[in-house]
């Protein structure tokens, strides 16, 4: 209920009919009284007191016109309401599944006054059908929850966090975050982590996952903290002794997938059948994986061979060389002389030139020579400047304690 305060001129007070003054004339008072009024309801910022409502889903082969036409919408007025939302939404790209409102007048006629369509949680389109007709997009307000997450690797990360009612999102998170620090193709059964982040919604409906904001992952008996912190208001993610979680290169040129085989100075050559140096790292995964490169470099070689397939070379420095051999084909752009960025596709999973199956083998060069790279202490970032590190461990300190494991794992919680 809103109070609105209300003014009445009234003659008199307290049964009165007037008050007179010293000269004997009546004056007028002014009394404010407070009144309680009901609260106009809305949805979608539209008053919806005088107006039915009916909600409804987009079926299989329905169009704009077959919800409408319902409602009294005639085919001109529709074909006027697509034109008015040419910039705002692309009418005939209702999706099946996706929710609408159909808001109508409650008088004889029952036609639509306003169709209100769904794409998302996030956004609303309304179409205001009443005498000008008028498109629309709104944005409803998003909040986001601080939220926990402890459990304990029992086969991948993605199904860890499924098993504990936690969207997989934040596993694909947690991989960018320690992709320069763990090699998530090599995490084993009793790895832990124990995370805070953020959960978006949307009139408490979760819509997604905000930031991570601190982890602790244990891996292999080893305990890889991160702490998301500020300075300059650039925002990154350091250790608990204020190094950079970021390293020169990813761990690996794939976001997820498995080792088929690794570095080694003499394998069994499953195409030729004989026994040969394997100077790389394979790992398979399915035919258009998108393949990263593990740091930034400029590509000297975008090419073809007859044993190497599709393969592209790039040079991260004077020190460190990298090469994505078998792919099915190169990103857009990508060629001879292309500067890249660490973590940008440059091509796809394949198996092109000598190969059995959909791969990439991912060669790694130091100082000329090819080495296992993951065996090599890859150089750090830049560590939380001298001036700051005071504030950012009094930062952490809470945090680091919190991020201890509990007794018995928790899900996903407040």
């Amino acid at each position: 209920m809103l109070k609105q305060i209300s003014f009445f001129l009234i003659l008199g007070l307290l049964g009165l009919s007037s008050c007179t003054s010293g000269d004997g004339n009546a004056e007028a008072s002014w009394l404010i009284v407070e009144e309680e009024i009901p609260e106009v309801e809305t949805a979608y910022g539209i008053p919806i007191d005088s107006y039915t409502i009916h909600q409804g889903e987009i079926r299989n082969n329905q169009f704009l016109a077959d919800v409408l036409l319902k409602y009294h919408i005639s085919y001109p007025e529709i074909d006027k309401l697509v034109k008015a939302a040419k910039g705002v939404f692309d009418a005939r790209r209702i999706v099946p599944g996706d929710q609408y409102t159909v808001l109508s007048k409650r008088d004889s006629t029952g036609k639509a006054a306003y169709f209100i369509y769904e794409p998302n949680a996030l956004e609303y389109i309304v179409f205001d059908l009443r005498d000008s007709v008028r498109v629309y997009r709104e944005e409803r307000e998003v909040t986001e929850v601080e939220k926990w997450a402890e459990g304990e690797i029992s086969s991948s990360l993605y199904e860890s966090f499924q098993s504990i009612g936690v969207s997989p999102v934040l596993a694909m998170k947690l991989s960018d975050l320690y992709a320069w620090s763990i090699d998530f193709y090599r995490i084993q059964k009793g790895d832990h982590f124990r995370v805070m982040y953020t959960e978006r919604q949307v009139e408490g409906e979760a819509i997604g996952i905000g930031d991570v904001k601190a982890c602790l992952f244990t891996h292999s008996g080893e305990k890889f903290y991160a702490f998301e912190h500020s300075i300059d208001s650039i925002s990154d993610y350091y250790d608990e002794n204020g190094n950079s979680l970021r390293k020169a290169f990813l761990k690996a040129p794939l976001q997820f997938s498995r080792i088929s085989s690794g570095f080694s100075r003499k394998r069994f050559h499953p195409v030729q059948k004989r026994w040969k140096a394997h100077l790389g790292t394979d790992y398979a995964a399915p035919k258009g994986t998108p393949i990263l490169a593990v740091g930034d470099g400029k590509v000297i070689a975008a090419a073809f061979g007859k044993y190497n397939g599709r393969y592209v070379k790039i040079r991260h420095n004077s020190t460190y060389t990298t090469q994505y051999l078998h792919m099915s084909g190169f990103a857009k752009g990508v060629k001879n002389g292309t500067y890249v960025r660490q973590g940008d596709v440059i091509g796809y999973v394949g198996s092109t030139g000598l190969a059995t199956g959909p791969h990439v083998c991912f060669r790694f060069w130091k100082n000329g020579a090819q080495v296992d790279h993951r065996r090599e202490k890859l150089p750090p970032s830049k560590p939380i400047p001298a001036e700051h590190m005071e504030a950012y461990m009094a930062a952490i300190e809470l945090t680091r304690k919190q991020l201890e494991p509990k007794k018995k794992p928790m899900l996903a919680s407040n």
